[in-house]
């Protein structure tokens, strides 16, 4: 016969074998959750389509074309980018309102946008929002000579500032 001190032993055995199957069933179904972690962060809205302060008709024409690395040598640059408009860099108008240019390492130039920024700045690249990889910062613009730089810190460093110096008239 079993003494009352085995037996206890063997109930809480069988009641430790029983709640480690339950526990074990429970594991494979889905429980309400009763800790206080906090809900997963919400994504950041996107940011809405600006306008660019400056409009795509700005930029169509002819321009010679240049650039630098050091801004000491800007007005240089500028004189450079002048002489260039024998063989004129030309921005064309885009179908879609955009205006058609190469994007850094494209042999192809494609339909650009100009895109505006909460931040105030203005940008030329694809669809998208500004500042993206793809996209230049129009870094100045006075209607005569504009200066862009690219997004891609390779891309930058390769091209430097670029300096468009508009060859004539505005078309």
């Amino acid at each position: 016969m079993i003494g009352s001190g085995g037996a206890r032993t063997s109930a809480n055995l069988g009641m430790a074998a029983m709640l480690a199957v339950f526990l074990g069933a429970c594991s494979s179904m889905s429980l309400p959750s009763f800790s206080s972690s906090p809900p997963p962060a919400a994504e950041p809205a996107p940011i809405p389509e600006m306008p660019a302060s400056i409009r795509a008709d700005e930029l169509v024409g002819k321009w010679g074309l240049a650039s630098y690395q050091n801004p000491n040598d800007r007005a240089r640059t500028e004189v450079a980018a002048k002489a260039q408009c024998k063989q004129p860099y030309v921005i064309g108008a885009g179908a879609a309102g955009g205006v058609i240019m190469h994007l850094a390492d494209q042999a192809t130039p494609q339909e650009l946008r100009l895109k505006g920024s909460p931040s105030g700045k203005n940008y030329i690249g694809p669809a998208g929002p500004p500042g993206g990889d793809l996209d230049r910062e129009i870094v100045s613009f006075d209607g005569r000579v504009l200066i862009t730089r690219f997004i891609d810190k390779d891309a930058a460093t390769r091209y430097g500032n670029m300096v468009y110096v508009r060859c004539g008239p505005r078309a």
